[in-house]
């Protein structure tokens, strides 16, 4: 694995509520926990449901957390 010296982040997600984007990861995790489990029992259909369910969820959530960040900046800029 590569260590990261430097990221440049745009000034619209400064205000982006990172503690929020990890919790949706760690849901996510879980999930990819319970769809193993779900697997490893044979129940392959219920687990690639759920898989492509919580990953749509999650580019939704993590997106709206994006969105908030930008109208904030915008907010903050036109004052």
């Amino acid at each position: 694995m590569r260590k990261v010296k430097s990221v440049r982040v745009p000034r619209e997600l400064e205000t982006l509520d990172l503690p929020a984007v990890l919790r949706e990861c760690a849901n996510y995790l879980r999930d990819l926990e319970s769809a193993t489990l779900l697997k490893s029992q044979g129940n392959r259909a219920a687990a690639e449901a759920l898989l492509k369910t919580r990953e749509a969820d999650l580019g939704r959530r993590v997106g709206r957390l994006v969105w908030e960040a930008r109208v904030r900046f915008g907010k903050t800029k036109g004052d």
